[in-house]
């Protein structure tokens, strides 16, 4: 699978969980020159709570199109230190 967004790829992985129709990529799997830390927070009754990150490519940036779980539910286990994407971020194999 591979995550794409302005045109570059920025996580590519044989290896993603699949949840709620989203693919969670594993964090060694992003290309970190493209991800910025947000203070973006959320949180999910059954999965925790959600940090964020922005995208930056080719100097267009991406508000909290990344999230991810730091420590997550036992529901939710099999997505801790991987990171999925939204808005208008291509996820395709």
């Amino acid at each position: 699978m591979k995550a794409v967004w302005n045109g570059q790829i920025i996580a590519e992985s044989n290896d993603t969980v699949v949840v709620e129709n989203n693919h969670y990529f594993p964090a060694s799997a992003l290309n970190n020159e493209f991800f910025k830390a947000s203070d973006t927070h959320t949180h999910c009754p059954w999965k925790g709570d959600a940090s964020y990150y922005s995208l930056v490519v080719d100097g267009k940036e991406n508000q909290d199109a990344a999230w991810y779980y730091p420590d997550p539910k036992d529901a939710a286990k099999n997505i801790k230190d991987r990171v999925a994407f939204w808005k208008g971020v291509d996820v395709v194999e």
